[in-house]
């Protein structure tokens, strides 16, 4: 196995143990077998090593739709689909790549009728991902049934806010705080439930 793999496997057994692991270099090193010379020549920054290991862990994400997987928890089951949609989106100049196209797209524009409405399917076709992965899990009873407008429009606004957080020069890696964040939101979502439904569902 190259260095670089056994590393970054060593990495990612750390993580799996302990999600809150801080990945210290040499710690890694230790894990992985190398010198901390070797670990700094393939990862020259411990921020370098994080965001390398945290685009491995969401490419080995199964493929498909993550919330029918019944062979995982409800909970690690959602917490694959929400790492799903912020994988396409990177890191540092990726992410900003993306950011920016979102910022001359719908921010930057006036807010006419055509951009309004292109924003708009943009958030209902999200709207439906987040409602269909809830609705799958309430079928199955990891949810009470119910309206999930409340928790759809939460977990919106988590996957917004991180995925702002992988574009902006932060002084840590968002590997750890973004893990702590999806953990948090997923545990929220299974323990509160819908709300009450306040009306007929919307069309």
């Amino acid at each position: 196995m190259e260095t670089r793999e056994k590393i970054l496997k060593a990495a990612a057994e750390m993580i799996a143990e302990d999600a809150a692991a801080k990945l210290s270099v040499r710690a890694v090193a230790a894990r992985a077998g190398v010198s901390i010379g070797s670990l700094r020549f393939h990862f020259p920054t411990q921020r370098a090593l994080q965001d390398s290991l945290l685009k491995r862990i969401y490419e080995h994400l199964l493929p498909g739709d993550p919330i029918r997987d019944r062979t995982l928890s409800p909970r690690e089951r959602l917490l694959n689909c929400l790492r799903q949609v912020l994988a396409p989106l990177g890191t540092n100049e990726d992410a900003r790549t993306a950011w920016g196209t979102v910022y001359r797209s719908f921010i930057e524009p006036e807010p006419t009728e055509p951009v309004r409405t292109a924003y708009l399917a943009h958030e209902r076709e999200a709207e439906r991902l987040v409602e269909h992965w809830l609705a799958v899990l309430a079928e199955e009873g990891a949810l009470p049934p119910g309206d999930h407008t409340r928790n759809v429009r939460f977990l919106l606004t988590v996957l917004n806010g991180l995925s702002v957080e992988r574009a902006l020069p932060t002084r840590e890696s968002v590997l750890i705080a973004e893990t702590e964040t999806l953990n948090a939101a997923v545990d929220h979502v299974l323990s509160t439930g819908p709300a009450p439904s306040a009306g007929p569902p919307r069309p």
